[in-house]
């Protein structure tokens, strides 16, 4: 696999040698490009998909970040120094022929790594919530006319009246900030509670899709401290969360193939829940490994006390 290389009294690196690490580059991009290349080619054309251009559009990491492999922090590369060398990449250094993300990029990074860290266990340590049915979507078009929504090539299923009545049969209770942002200004009021930019780790319970989708966010702006394996695997559970997220809308996306999950029914509400628990099944190990990334990280920059999660407030919904 390679041999150590101690470069800093804080930590030691191992270094990959090319015939461990080109293969490893080659396969994250090879799996990441079943989903690029359908998105770059209707970039390409001038065509919108509502739910797998999301991640691409919504998202700040562009494609070209995303395929791009990085070992993680307390991993070389060696013979890579024309790969690092002249391309810009953020955050690395080379060391006796090899290069690796260097420890004062990681220690740049601590308001990040601490910020993230308080987040991701607040929400972890928070009891899960399967009862808001996806409403989120609805209120982001509640009394709008069809040809104002986000998705306005798109039908609303039950029309704009129909969608209104949904919304205001039900309980809003959405917990997430950038999920509420988008709610209309009529459909704000409506909601139980009243997020912010600055109390998501007060807020957020680990059943929220949007709060699992957020799972790839927190890893990108973690590269290239850790590995893109990771990145890739919450950008997988993204992907399929934004297919559930989308299904249970009031658009009508048959078109797509995608069948609606119909919540303004008992059975439909039922199976968003349970695909709703599966998400948070298949989130849990994924923020708990970011979590501990961020402490590994933490650790590197030599400041050792411990990083407690900010007070658990229980939330009303997703």
């Amino acid at each position: 696999m390679g041999n150590a290389l101690g470069i800093s009294t804080l930590f030691t690196v191992e270094v990959l040698d090319r015939s461990t690490w080109v293969p490893r580059a080659e396969a994250h991009a090879a799996r990441v490009d079943a989903f690029l290349r359908p998105h770059l080619a209707r970039r390409e054309a001038g065509a919108k998909h509502p739910v797998h251009d999301f991640l691409f559009t919504y998202y700040s990491h562009r494609p070209a970040q995303l395929r791009r492999w990085h070992p993680g922090y307390g991993v070389a590369l060696a013979l890579a120094t024309a790969r690092i060398g002249g391309s810009g990449l953020k955050g690395y250094e080379v060391v006796a022929d090899a290069v690796t993300v260097s420890s004062d990029y990681v220690a740049s990074q601590r308001p990040l790594l601490v910020a993230l860290h308080r987040l991701l266990r607040a929400t972890a340590s928070r009891p899960a919530n399967f009862g808001c049915f996806g409403m989120h979507e609805w209120a982001m078009v509640y009394r709008l006319p069809e040809e104002r929504t986000r998705h306005a090539a798109w039908p609303l299923r039950l029309g704009s009246a129909g969608t209104d009545a949904v919304v205001e049969s039900h309980r809003i209770a959405c917990s997430h900030f950038d999920a509420y942002r988008f709610f209309t200004p009529a459909a704000r009021p409506l909601n139980t509670l009243s997020p912010t930019a600055h109390d998501r780790a007060d807020l957020e319970q680990p059943a929220c899709l949007h709060a699992g989708m957020d799972l790839y966010k927190h890893a990108f702006r973690l590269s290239p401290m850790v590995a893109s394996e990771l990145v890739a695997d919450s950008f997988e559970l993204a992907w399929d969360i934004r297919v559930l997220d989308m299904r249970a809308s009031p658009y009508d996306l048959t078109g797509l193939g995608l069948e609606p999950v119909r919540v303004e029914t008992a059975e439909g509400k039922a199976e968003y829940a349970e695909r709703q628990r599966r998400f948070a099944e298949r989130a849990a190990p994924l923020r708990a490994r970011l979590g501990d990334e961020c402490e590994r990280l933490l650790a590197a920059t030599g400041d050792v006390r411990p990083y407690e999660p900010a007070t658990v407030r229980p939330t009303v919904g997703a």
